[in-house]
């Protein structure tokens, strides 16, 4: 039994396959990111879910692709807390960005896959390596364009004053926007960037509105600025993304794309579909 799981920090999909690759469950748990959880939460949310703990023993290959794996520490903790779980397992811990890319890419051709999400990130794909031009140092200084990176800019501008009064009435109707309350969540609770990426929803659904559309615009931007423009190409080679964010305001990020002269890719909401018949083909 091989487990293939795509790991965010909001939820991680799970499917387990057989050597013929015929799926044989199925299941999500909460996110998992090592940057912002301790080994007792990961832990707590593995074991917790049915699926997994009634076949812990059976599986034989787990293949993890996980936001905030994309240094060694963290990999380091995910592998300690899934050696005590899947003991008779091979494990490969990989970061998300590698899920992204095994998701969208074709394989001996050059483009670039973004993750727009709970966070983001940019890799290059040459058509055979991967390579990231900037390490991601997470949701308080990067994440430019992602679900928590709209919420940090709603609360700002909710709290300076730099947004209509209808938005303003609307969103405190929809979200507690107690001082104390945001607070809270952003300093002392676990995972502060899901929080954070639940106003990534309310940008979503109110997208026409003209303070949204400027919003989303200059996000867009920041994030091509900062990431896409990193590689001399990026006006030459499809632009692939994944993630919530890419997948729901597709229209409003093609129109920057275009804008810069740069051409859209694939666009899926989630790579887990992809990454089955990646590693269907690996085995």
């Amino acid at each position: 039994m091989r487990l293939i799981v795509d790991s965010g920090s909001t939820k991680t999909d799970w499917i387990c396959i057989n050597d013929t690759g015929q799926t044989l469950f199925d299941t999500q748990t909460k996110g998992l990111n090592p940057q912002v959880l301790t080994e007792q939460i990961i832990e707590e949310r593995v074991i917790n879910n049915y699926d997994l703990y009634q076949n812990r023993k059976k599986i034989s290959h787990l293949y993890f692709y996980g936001a905030g794996c994309g240094t060694e520490l963290p990999r380091k903790l995910i592998k300690k807390v899934f050696e005590r779980i899947f003991v008779n397992s091979a494990l490969d811990i990989k970061e998300d960005t590698y899920a992204a890319v095994y998701a969208t890419c074709d394989f001996g051709k050059k483009s670039i896959t973004s993750i727009l999400g709970t966070g983001s990130n940019c890799t290059y794909f040459d058509g055979k390596n991967i390579l990231q031009k900037v390490d991601s140092l997470g949701y308080i200084i990067m994440d430019d364009a992602s679900g928590n990176y709209f919420g940090k800019q709603l609360i700002r501008d909710y709290y300076f004053n730099k947004m209509p009064l209808s938005i303003q009435k609307k969103i405190s109707e929809s979200f507690d926007m107690q001082s104390n309350s945001i607070k809270d969540h952003i300093y002392k609770r676990p995972n502060p960037n899901t929080y954070l990426a639940k106003f990534g929803r309310f940008v979503i659904d109110n997208k026409d509105l003209p303070y949204f559309k400027k919003l989303i615009r200059k996000g867009f931007n920041l994030f091509i600025n900062n990431q896409i423009e990193q590689f001399s190409d990026c006006k030459e080679i499809p632009l692939h993304f994944i993630g919530s964010i890419g997948f729901y305001l597709k229209e409003e990020l093609e129109e920057v794309l275009i804008a810069k002269g740069m051409n859209i890719g694939r666009v899926l909401r989630k790579p887990i579909d992809g990454l089955v018949n990646y590693h269907l083909n690996q085995i």
